[in-house]
């Protein structure tokens, strides 16, 4: 998630955590804590690729931070020491905290490196990646602890429920449109094995369903709001790898993206795309591998780097009317970019 809501959703559990301890000096220390894991932003990787992949790796490990948390919560009961913030319900905010940071990441798009160094990319994808729904309550919440000290830990406590009460929800709306797809895909006689469903931005009304085929992709639109269940499903090409050899970094992408990829020439420049973020035309994560020299050849660029993408926010008001289940407008918001990297 961006890094707002993951501070907002920081400062909220630390809030619910002391209860009526709650003040000004925790809701900071939580909203630090849960912007932490994230601090892996200012690293580079050496080129835009490996900056891409590597982020959510090892700041985002269930495996180093609850050691790590233990760690500074050992520090601060060693040099601060308090009957009510002992080492034990230090040790549990700050646990909790740091933890639900990368288990909330896991529940967008974006891979999270849940179990890093172990390989692997972690996503659910029943939110996405700025969902104002999500986000709102938490700030609520930390607004009312602010100026109401008696009530401020009871209303943290009741909107982290209501939080993980809209991801339930969130995936149980995926999992409505699931199934819906794979009706869709049988009917049409579009494949079934290779197949993704992610919100669209901002909510989790809209859905976006990218389906892999042989030399294509497919990608289609559905809303809970549709009155047809029918999903009118657009075609684009895949493309492929043109040279001999896959350099490492080609490699990490397949893996970051579980293969959803899409290679094609603008001009003398070779791009890969990851399919998953964004839509259609114009997705997040583009880069340009290679470029022709004068005889018309690749020539592998020695550190990949990002194309750019356009943002037509403008088109929200378009995206909204898809939305609440105008399916007649479904070609133009193929075209749509609206997406986030964070």
């Amino acid at each position: 998630m961006d890094s707002i809501t993951q501070a907002a959703l920081g400062a909220t559990l630390a809030g619910a955590i002391a209860g009526k301890r709650c003040n000004a000096k925790v809701l900071l220390v939580g909203a630090a804590l849960g912007t932490l894991p994230d601090l892996d932003v200012i690293l580079d990787y050496g080129d835009a690729v490996s900056n891409t992949i590597k982020h959510r790796g090892f700041s985002h490990s269930l495996l180093l931070l609850p050691p790590f948390a233990l760690l500074i919560s050992w520090i601060y009961a060693r040099l601060r020491p308090d009957s009510f913030w002992s080492f034990g319900r230090v040790a549990l905010l700050t646990t909790v905290v740091l933890v639900t940071h990368p288990l909330l990441d896991a529940m967008t798009t974006y891979g999270t490196q849940l179990l890093w160094p172990i390989t692997g990319y972690f996503e659910v994808r029943n939110i996405f990646i700025i969902d104002p729904l999500y986000t709102l309550p938490l700030l609520i919440a930390i607004v009312v602890a602010l100026f109401s000290k008696s009530r401020g830990g009871r209303w943290c406590q009741a909107v982290v429920l209501l939080s993980t009460l809209y991801l339930v929800w969130g995936y149980a709306a995926q999992q409505s449109i699931t199934d819906r797809t794979e009706q869709n895909l049988i009917a049409q006689n579009l494949p079934t094995d290779r197949v993704i469903v992610m919100p669209s931005p901002f909510n989790t009304v809209l859905w976006r369903v990218v389906v892999l085929d042989d030399g294509k992709y497919w990608e289609g639109l559905a809303s809970l709001l549709d009155k047809d269940e029918r999903i009118d499903f657009i075609s684009h090409p895949l493309g492929q790898w043109p040279l001999d050899k896959e350099p490492q970094t080609l490699v990490g992408l397949k893996a970051f993206s579980h293969d959803f990829l899409n290679y094609r020439e603008e001009g003398d420049a070779l791009i890969v795309t990851d399919l998953r973020l964004g839509m259609a035309d114009n997705l997040a994560f583009q880069f340009v591998f290679a470029e022709k020299d004068q005889s018309g050849n690749w020539q592998l660029l020695n550190a990949p780097t990002r194309h750019p993408t356009e943002r037509e926010l403008e088109q929200l008001s378009t995206l909204w009317e898809r939305l609440k289940g105008d399916q007649s407008i479904d070609a133009n918001l193929q075209r749509l970019t609206l997406s986030a990297s964070e």
